[in-house]
């Protein structure tokens, strides 16, 4: 294909798709901001017409995506930004981004058309398509300045979501999680100005491009050990991981129904995508030395994570500390540096997403019905709301791991990928799973089951355009658990690609697979990259 070789060489005669990922749902903004305020219905349906052609694009390039070059990016765009710093404007997808970027897409015009803003809603609106080009941003950039912008910008729209129009303790809850990420974020600039100056200082070359930097390896073993630290920081808020996870079941709790679904779908995935992309592909070396280290905390966030939801009143609360848990199974996979580990964790990703922000638009659409969470003062909805239990029940499953549906797939997969290379600690995890049927299980006995007395009786089953939102969610949550094998081979050259990568610049460094467990041993401190040529 012609315009793949061109997108290859780093430029491209065709239309450039990935940049209109990122400008067209700011163009939607400025769009909105300029609309005249005495036709307030029109505010939510520009924003879902932007929003659904970003949506058509993606899946336009997934359809397009070249599965034999699925470890190359694809679709580049690349343009000088700022010459004198080698800063410049680099787009590109593969394997690993791409399945992120769909969901990205699908989720936002879902989250938008399923909740009504409760006031102001030009500014609601346009708030989630800046937030939506942020997102896209982190997925795309192969320029470190440009992914610090973009994983920057997300914290603006999303704090004034959770501010203004949240509920409960919302400017404590925006305030906590401004507040995090800022510091997180803060450190990363650091690693990255870091980075470019000493890479620039070993090669006379001063850029911030991704791939350049990445086959570059030029800065000593030590120093790379503590810029990896400063990004891992800044991930580990951003997923977030145990113990600087504090800020989410804040921000959840009181963040507007659709900023709870794209915080759980979307906005956590761009910590562990940052590991991935920008930890792991950057620093080899540090990745394999810090992660028994990282594997560890995962560990501990899958059983806090559980125990912590298993005692929550608030059922939105409840969600909300179960995502920390299962993003500590996609920490796990990732830091298992193998083909299983890597690609479970990517699956969960989607999984989770799926998963999780179905759980919050239903919960929300609960707290719409009966103007309360707390678990005690529902009960027996499952008689007046049949349909609305079903599909509770079955997006419950998926996130309980249910054989046959997403979840499931994910999580075999980074426990496979685990017990090969951390046995003991993939061991502990899998106790994550039972713990997680029960406070899932137990919570929706609760909800649904006994007697319905008062308000409860008379709740509103799913309305016919609810279960349109909710059927994307069934569809994928069904067949990624029947048939995850589209997904999977589309992941699995760039995976194996981010491996090989690894073990050409780590010496002694074998990837451990099932059946073949390879030694993730220190190396010292005496240089990263091998001189040997036959990894």
């Amino acid at each position: 294909m012609q315009s793949l070789l061109l997108a290859a060489e780093g430029g491209s005669a065709s239309f450039p798709v990935l940049s209109a990922l990122v400008i067209l749902p700011v163009i939607g903004a400025l769009t909105l901001l300029l609309l005249p305020n005495n036709r307030p219905e029109n505010f939510k349906q520009l924003a879902f017409l932007f929003s659904s052609l970003v949506g058509a694009m993606a899946i336009w390039i997934l359809t397009d995506f070249d599965t034999a070059h699925a470890a190359d990016f694809q679709h580049q765009n690349s343009h000088t930004w700022i010459e004198s710093l080698g800063i410049s404007w680099h787009l590109g997808i593969d394997g690993i981004s791409l399945w992120l970027v769909v969901l990205t897409a699908v989720i936002f015009p879902i989250a938008i058309i399923a909740i009504d803003a409760e006031h102001t809603p030009k500014a609601y609106y346009a708030w989630l398509l800046i937030l939506e080009a942020g997102c896209m941003g982190v997925f795309l950039a192969l320029d470190l300045f440009a992914f610090f912008v973009f994983f920057e910008i997300v914290l603006i729209p999303m704090y004034f979501l959770i501010g203004q129009w949240g509920h409960g303790e919302r400017a404590y809850a925006a305030t906590k999680f401004f507040i995090y990420t800022m510091f997180g974020s803060a450190l990363m600039l650091v690693g990255i100005l870091s980075l470019a100056f000493l890479n620039q200082a070993e090669t006379g070359v001063l850029t911030f491009n991704l791939i350049e930097l990445a086959e570059s390896q030029a800065i000593a073993t030590t120093t790379a050990r503590w810029i990896f630290l400063s990004f891992a920081l800044a991930f580990a808020v951003k997923v977030p991981l145990f113990p600087v996870h504090t800020w989410l079941p804040d921000a959840h709790t009181n963040a507007p129904t659709a900023g709870s679904v794209i915080l759980a779908a979307v906005m956590l995935k761009l910590g562990t995508y940052g590991f991935l992309r920008f930890g792991v592909y950057l620093f080899p070396e540090a990745a394999v030395w810090f992660a028994p280290a990282l594997v560890t905390l995962g560990t501990i966030g899958i059983i806090y994570g559980a125990i912590a939801a298993t005692m929550q009143r608030d059922l939105k609360r409840l969600v909300a500390y179960s995502s920390v848990a299962h993003l500590g199974f996609i920490v796990i996979g990732t830091f298992a540096l193998n083909t299983e580990g890597i690609e479970g964790g990517i699956l969960q990703m989607v999984n989770h997403g799926l998963s999780t922000g179905a759980l919050f638009l239903l919960v929300g659409w609960i707290y719409d019905r009966r103007h309360t969470r707390e678990i005690s003062e529902l009960g027996g909805l499952q008689k007046p709301a049949p349909f609305f239990a079903g599909v509770f029940m079955v997006v419950m499953l998926s996130s309980i791991g249910l054989p046959g549906l997403n979840g499931f797939v994910g999580e075999f997969l980074t426990l496979i990928g685990a017990f090969a290379a951390h046995r003991w600690w993939a061991v502990v995890a899998a106790s994550g799973v039972i713990i997680a049927a029960l406070y899932l299980l137990w919570a929706y006995q609760r909800v649904f089951h006994g007697p319905a007395e008062g308000e409860n009786a008379t709740m509103k089953d799913l309305t016919f355009k609810e279960a349109l939102i909710m059927a994307p969610f069934l569809f994928g949550i069904v067949f990624m658990g029947v048939y995850p094998k589209p997904v999977i081979e589309r992941m699995e050259p760039a995976v194996e690609a981010l491996i090989e990568h690894v073990e050409f610049h780590v010496e002694d460094f074998e990837s451990p697979r099932p059946g073949h467990l390879g030694p993730v041993d220190d190396h010292g401190d005496d240089g990263a990259v091998s001189e040997e040529d036959d990894h």
